[in-house]
């Protein structure tokens, strides 16, 4: 199901605009993760700019069989059909770059999509862009999309050929909650705060996923027809993601992958883990891992100097990603079977615990929300994540959903909990043994901050412990018109 909906991006939309404007020739760059609306955002863009004549052009993903010969062809294709020519063969991609040169008039917006799959298989793609680019006179606005960011970061990024010739640069982030929430408004899903963000839980801010539910079903109808049937494109995602980014490479990625699926770890435990031999290599797949958008290195710092320590952490930030390994992952083979066709999710062992993680991982990536609903601005952090203390023989070790250090040794010890019914005084004392483990140095002051969903009792409210009680459903923005 398709929607021809665009929300947010505003930011994007008017960096792409102030360098249009400058009517000169422009290279820009858009990253991220597969289905986060890298094209969508250009050809929002070029929507906006009706005067100018827009040029997609995307590779071909990168099947077996599929040569550097069948890349050119299939530019040629797109080429002849933008102009109404016959059928046409480049054997060369300078002859390609300069038959679309023929065609282009002041400000032109040109997009090669997914430009690492046109480029793979000929290492002369790269200079012979880079020729044809430098030749380029008319203002036109070029723009660069792929999801392989590895390929883009070391061929064009930090290739000396495009050094100093990349106007703009932007890596496109998932929506954020009240974003989503407007595009599952727009798309007509009706349903709780609570059955919202158990969708978002999964999906994350992914427009395109988000664009898959059918507003005819109810959320858990919808997971189900997802994540829980056979061909349900949960299910069928994973696999191609990593088909598409790391190729051969993707069993060892994988092991990444399952060693962080229960939470962050240091880069010595998974390691550990998947027994990889000694050596600088796993660090650079990690940073690989990040560059692509699925998971994040957490910096942990000394409260005394804010300065990070030695060691740091890893965890999944990406909400589907967690999701397909936790919990699709383990049920491939009934899946396979169609054992979900009758089993209501409410009743699956240990679902409501799973999206309570998953939450975690969607509101660390809204951090910007938790900071303003406590009333804390950006430029008074000093330091911020979800923070772990290792035990030692001198202290315990304790994990914090999310911990904020301030300029003024205000530490912000703040708990996601998610569930159905209300909270009561035992989340309190659960903050209260976190706090007492946490060695804090003197002059500082702990500040309990509680992020909830379903509601909170009135003995809790009322005990007043909590610096804020927040409600995560006043992020959906106008969450009434979803019941």
């Amino acid at each position: 199901m398709s929607y021809p909906l665009f929300i947010g991006r505003k930011n994007e939309l008017e960096r792409l605009n102030a360098l249009h404007n400058k009517r000169a020739p422009a290279l820009v760059v858009v990253k991220g993760r597969r289905r986060i609306g890298k094209s969508r955002l250009v050809a929002e863009f070029a929507s906006k700019c009706p005067r100018n004549q827009f040029w997609s052009f995307a590779g071909l993903a990168p099947e077996e069989g599929v040569s550097a010969q069948s890349q050119r062809d299939h530019f040629a294709k797109q080429l002849a059909l933008f102009l109404k020519f016959p059928p046409m063969t480049f054997n060369d991609w300078s002859d390609a770059f300069e038959h679309l040169s023929r065609h282009l008039k002041s400000g032109d917006i040109i997009l090669f999509d997914e430009i690492s799959w046109m480029g793979a298989k000929d290492p002369s793609f790269i200079p012979k862009l880079k020729a044809w680019w430098d030749r380029q006179t008319l203002p036109v606005l070029l723009v660069f999309c792929g999801s392989v960011s590895t390929w883009i970061e070391e061929n064009i990024l930090k290739s000396t050929a495009f050094f100093g010739r990349i106007n703009l640069s932007m890596t496109l982030e998932p929506l954020s909650i009240p974003e989503s929430a407007e595009l599952l408004r727009k798309i007509g899903l009706k349903c709780s705060p609570y059955d919202t963000y158990k969708l978002l839980s999964i999906l994350g801010g992914v427009p395109w996923y988000l664009e898959q539910l059918n507003p005819a079903y109810t959320a858990d109808e919808n997971i189900k027809r997802l994540a829980f049937e056979k061909e349900g494109l949960l299910v069928l995602e994973f696999d191609r993601i990593f088909h598409d980014l790391f190729n051969t490479k993707g069993v060892t990625y994988k092991k990444i992958l399952d060693a962080l699926k229960d939470g962050a770890k240091t880069l010595a435990e998974v390691r550990s883990m998947i027994e990889f031999s000694r050596g600088g290599t796993l660090s650079c797949m990690m940073d690989h891992l990040i560059t692509a958008g699925f998971i994040k290195k957490q910096d942990l710092w000394s409260f005394k100097t804010a300065k990070p320590l030695k060691k740091s952490l890893y965890c999944i930030s990406d909400p589907y990603m967690r999701f397909y390994l936790k919990v699709i992952q383990e049920n491939l083979s009934r899946i396979s079977l169609n054992g979900f066709k009758d089993v209501s999710l409410s009743s699956l062992a240990g679902f409501e615990v799973h999206l309570g993680l998953q939450l975690e991982y969607l509101l660390l990536q809204n951090h910007s929300l938790l900071l303003g609903a406590i009333g804390i601005s950006p430029v008074d952090v000093l330091c911020d994540g979800a923070y772990r203390q290792f035990s030692t023989s001198t202290q315990k070790g304790c994990q914090i959903d999310y911990l904020i250090q301030t300029r003024t040794k205000n530490l912000f010890i703040c708990e996601f909990k998610f569930r159905k019914r209300e909270l009561g005084m035992d989340v309190a004392y659960k903050i209260q043994d976190k706090i007492k483990a946490l060695k804090v140095p003197k002059g500082f002051a702990t500040v309990p901050v509680l992020f909830h969903l379903g509601g909170v009792s009135s003995a809790l409210e009322a005990d007043r412990y909590f610096y804020r009680i927040v409600d995560i459903a006043d992020f959906l923005g106008n969450a009434e018109s979803m019941s």
